[in-house]
């Protein structure tokens, strides 16, 4: 089974930054990619941004110029991000998708951290 904990969540103010991290325990294989969405109030969950185990990303058009996904310490994948406008406030959801034979699509989420964007 994999474990999925989503940290870094807090009250910034517009402009700031915040770190999100993504930490993954379990079976995880080697092979997987890693993607943040989120969920804003109101809305449906949309997607952030992807990272693959060679280290390929990519990053929604409201991301791109702001925020960095990246792979930091042992199981643990960072989402960076810089110049944060109140329309970034959400909960910010850490989803693992297999990529291994034998689990090849299967998905595993971690319950969010909230960012709230506000002076």
């Amino acid at each position: 089974q994999v474990r999925v904990v989503e940290s870094g969540g807090a009250l910034v103010e517009p402009g700031g930054s915040l770190r999100l991290s993504c930490e993954v325990s379990g079976s995880t294989g080697n092979v997987y990619v890693i993607r943040w969405h989120r969920q804003i109030p109101g809305k449906e969950r949309e997607f952030v941004a992807f990272i693959g185990t060679g280290g390929t990303t990519e990053l929604a058009e409201f991301a791109k110029g702001r925020f960095t996904i990246s792979r930091g310490a042992t199981n643990l994948w960072n989402l960076q991000m810089n110049g944060l406008k109140l329309e970034d406030t959400a909960v910010y959801y850490c989803e693992f998708e297999s990529r291994a034979i034998g689990t090849y699509g299967k998905e595993f989420w971690g319950p969010g951290t909230q960012v709230t964007v506000a002076s």
